[in-house]
């Protein structure tokens, strides 16, 4: 028999001592379980490609326009769809709620085009996935959206409803939902009053080629939303290891510096295509879905979306009405560091309890 020694516990308190003590032991076996099974999104081959093939063939979007989808399997009974914002990928956005989401089932990552961008064409992807997941699979997802994906969100259910063609979903998750131009930009106000509204302008104004000064700056206002996230050091090391931080970090510069003037210009023209909540009061439209919605607003989202926002005004005024089965949060952080839009990263354990409890929910059936 070999000889028993301290060195396997020596070393686990090792680990503990590098980290903070106020969330080591969440961020110890969370990191351990990475380690063990990293993240590891692969291409995902739809086995159902009719609606995106026709969507090319009739020449309504080019093929650099294509999202890449990503994903991981696992077995469970609640898929889950992620759509991001315009900044970072989705498997970045949701890096640290991963392994949450993997609890209930198979992930997939739409990473938007770098090199363009058509709401037809991810419409149509979408279509596609979630027919091969309840015709092959016998699973209804959750569309997890974020920011600009939420707007996309909207949009595909809208466009749904006009065809008389309802999806089967799950459930919806709308964090910091940014669905209309007039989310980021005040048309009351002269200047933009947020740091997106400022980064977006010049491409609404261009009356052609958006010009490398032009890219170059929103590239920088995105890098600074970024970095003002990061500036809490001391937070970060209770959330994530130095070399997950370095990671992360590398994944959403990548993006930020891949997405190059073309994708930009049609990102943000596929946000002036989208149409406020409030028009969607139509025939044949309202509600968007009968599946359950969960809608999530932080404490402080006035960096991105306006004081004045209709997709906001709408979603806590009248939730029901577009989701009849809908509730509505606001995600605050009463001990440290006001959350911020969208802060999936940063303040994960702040919104970890309501997105639990709603995958439980719908587990149970």
């Amino acid at each position: 028999m070999p000889e028993l020694g301290l060195s396997p516990a020596l070393d686990l308190l090792a680990q503990f001592s590098e980290l903070p003590p106020a969330l080591s032991i969440r961020t110890l076996i969370r990191s351990t379980g990475y380690r063990l099974r990293p993240p590891r999104p692969v291409p995902f081959s739809p086995a159902v490609r009719r609606a995106q093939d026709a969507v090319l063939e009739q020449g309504r979007a080019e093929p650099r326009q294509k999202s890449t989808v990503l994903h991981e399997r696992r077995a469970g009974p609640v898929p889950t769809v992620v759509l991001g914002g315009f900044v970072p990928d989705a498997t970045e956005q949701v890096y640290l709620l991963r392994g949450r989401l993997l609890k209930y089932g198979s992930v997939y990552y739409f990473n938007y085009s770098r090199q363009g961008f058509s709401v037809d064409l991810l419409c149509a992807q979408l279509d596609d996935l979630v027919e091969e997941l309840g015709a092959h699979h016998g699973q209804r997802p959750v569309l997890f959206t974020v920011s600009f994906g939420c707007g996309l969100l909207l949009e595909w259910l809208r466009r749904r409803q006009l065809a008389g063609q309802p999806p089967a979903l799950g459930g919806m998750i709308l964090v910091s939902p940014v669905a209309c131009v007039e989310d980021l930009l005040d048309p009351g106000q002269a200047k933009p009053t947020t740091l997106l509204g400022r980064a977006i302008k010049p491409y609404l104004e261009a009356r052609g080629p958006v010009g490398g000064a032009t890219i170059e700056k929103s590239r920088a206002l995105f890098t600074k939303m970024f970095e003002a996230g990061a500036q809490n050091r001391e937070t970060l090391h209770t959330l994530m290891t130095k070399g997950e931080l370095e990671r992360l970090r590398d994944g959403v510069l990548d993006a930020i510096r891949g997405i190059d003037g073309t994708g930009a210009c049609e990102r943000v023209q596929a946000l002036r295509g989208m149409p406020a909540p409030a028009k969607c009061f139509r025939p044949g439209v309202l509600p968007l879905s009968d599946a359950p919605a969960l809608v999530l607003y932080t404490e402080k989202e006035a960096s991105v979306i306006t004081d004045s926002s209709p997709t906001r005004f709408a979603l806590e005024r009248a939730p029901r009405a577009y989701f009849p089965d809908a509730s509505v949060r606001l995600i605050s952080n009463p001990r440290g560091s006001p959350v911020q839009h969208a802060s999936l990263i940063f303040h994960v354990f702040n919104f970890l309890p309501p997105i639990d409890a709603f995958y439980r929910r719908l587990k149970k059936g």
